[in-house]
């Protein structure tokens, strides 16, 4: 037989084996606090590196392009059918290849080029698909934006209400990448009926929290639902529609072939798998986790001297001011030293930040990846003093040193992925 078909990654492409190796290992001793990221069972993994892979399947279950597309069918039904039972939606799309292609297929299926779309302003929180100039939503339509109040740093709906009858947007969009507090759905929907627009609901950060009722659903209330479904979902990376069924055909035809070809097969089977986990009852009391272990995180943060954007959070995120007027450090230089001893979290701007979004004010941290390794509130504690010390003490090598080793003992006590996991690389990976 041919070594083609035989051969390990290992001996084909030792560069890349060892990436892979060394990538296990840093997500296995690293503390992460990313809450865009989590870690997906060996179920989803696997599916994922099938050769469903191999197959072309443009069209949809029973209306394919190729041939060959029976188990292609047998696979995206699943995730169909799945994904309509979690979120009680009338329609699934489940091939957008990543949230951001979802939101572009919705543009295309529910407005016209250089309509206004109303989103939430990236600096308050929103996403870059939500009008940032430098996307596609903001070269293609024309954008009014909303954002928090300043004093209590969130969405303030009277004012929603005033730009939205100001601007009168064909579409307005809700759901935020940075924002740690309950959105209200039924609202935003009464303010688009109000200027006769239409509303897209991304729910990408917050969908594992919908799916488990820990967060107020926008199906009701909005035309079109999109989500990664990665994040709290705990699945593949790639994206999903959601929508009345009046607007299936629009939506079906936006993103095939409106905006993407062939689907991924291997890709949309993973989604399944997860969507099948996330309709078991120990996803709702892993969701359950990841709440609880926000509020006992962001609890510590405060107590040790840092400020929540908005005074806390009702979800799985944090938005942590550690500049202090000045006081602290940028959140460049919060990511950086955290990341020194491990502990992964981003930069990000806050409401009215002096900083540019590439030094920023602020960090992001969410729970969603520590609560699925199963650190509860014991570990938050450990976890918020760790980066209070850190934040506080940047440049103590004692304090650093002392963090790195704490790190190394919490996530020697949380395994993941013991089959994948090789010995530690006595060599960094290098380009060749």
């Amino acid at each position: 037989m041919s070594s083609f078909f035989t051969a390990s990654i290992s001996e084909a492409d030792p560069l890349i084996s060892n990436a892979i190796d060394s990538e296990v290992r840093r997500q296995a001793d690293g503390l992460e606090l990313i809450a865009s990221e989590n870690f997906v069972s060996e179920s989803v993994l696997q599916t994922m590196g099938t050769v469903f892979t191999n197959k072309y399947a443009e069209g949809y279950p029973g209306r394919r392009y190729y041939g060959g597309c029976e188990f292609s069918d047998v696979v995206e039904q699943a995730a169909i059918d799945r994904a309509k039972e979690i979120f009680g939606a009338e329609h699934a799309n489940v091939q957008p290849h990543s949230g951001a292609q979802a939101n572009m297929a919705v543009f295309l299926a529910s407005i016209n080029h250089g309509d206004t779309i109303l989103g939430m302003n990236l600096s308050h929180g929103g996403h870059l698909t939500h009008g940032h100039p430098l996307n596609f939503s903001g070269i293609n339509f024309k954008v009014a934006d909303y954002g928090v109040n300043r004093d209590t740093e969130q969405i303030d709906y009277d004012e929603l209400q005033r730009i939205a009858e100001e601007s009168r947007p064909a579409l307005l969009i809700c759901g935020a990448s940075a924002y740690p507090r309950t959105i209200d759905f039924e609202r935003i929907g009464e303010i688009a009926r109000s200027v006769g627009a239409r509303v897209m609901a991304d729910i990408a950060h917050i969908a594992g929290l919908v799916a488990a009722g820990l967060h107020p659903s926008p199906i009701p209330h909005c035309e079109y639902v999109t989500t990664t479904t990665h994040k709290t979902l705990r699945g593949p990376r790639g994206g999903l529609i959601l929508c009345k069924e009046e607007f299936a055909k629009d939506v079906d035809r936006a993103v095939f072939p409106g905006v993407q070809g062939g689907p991924l097969i291997h890709i949309i089977a993973a989604k399944a798998v997860a969507f099948g986990e996330a309709l078991r009852e120990d996803f709702k009391e892993y969701q359950k986790q990841i709440v609880k272990n926000a509020r006992v995180l962001g609890e510590t943060l405060a107590v040790n001297g840092l400020r929540l954007v908005s005074g806390g959070t009702d979800n799985h995120l944090l938005l942590v001011d550690v500049y202090l007027d000045g006081k602290g450090i940028t959140g460049k230089e919060a990511e950086q030293v955290l990341e020194s001893v491990h502990i992964t979290v981003n930069k990000n701007t806050i409401p009215f930040d002096t900083q540019k979004p590439f030094v920023a004010s602020g960090i992001r941290i969410g729970t969603p990846a520590l609560t699925t390794r199963g650190m509860k509130e014991e570990e938050m504690r450990s976890i918020g003093a760790m980066i209070a010390d850190v934040i506080r003490e940047p440049n103590s090598e004692e304090v650093k040193s002392r963090v790195k080793l704490e790190v190394g003992e919490l996530t020697a006590q949380f395994p993941m992925y013991p089959d994948r996991l090789k010995p530690k690389q006595t060599e960094a990976v290098s380009n060749p």
